[in-house]
């Protein structure tokens, strides 16, 4: 039987990497911040200008950038669940 563990010390430059992946997931909520008060914008606006075409894609622009949201949150989450699924296999 083989049990390996990450290893958190095996390589020189990890905890710099660490830094680098929270500053994207930083990066990535604050695009998606972004996304969701322009496509709120662009969905009032084809509501109020009687564009149903603007308004619609406002509202997948609302729906998409809450999910980039949750993706950019849930990603350490994500990832440790599904390690934990593949050592259970």
């Amino acid at each position: 039987m083989i049990d390996i563990d990450p290893n958190s010390s095996g390589l020189p430059g990890i905890e710099q990497l660490r830094t680098i992946v929270g500053a994207v997931m930083t990066i990535g909520l604050i695009l998606a911040v972004l996304a969701l008060i322009v496509s709120a914008i662009v969905w009032a606006y084809g509501s109020n200008s009687s564009n149903p075409h603007l308004a619609g894609r406002g509202k997948l622009g609302v729906l998409i950038s809450c999910g980039a949201a949750v993706v950019c949150g849930a990603a350490v989450t994500l990832v440790n669940f599904f390690w934990n699924v593949g050592q259970s296999v």
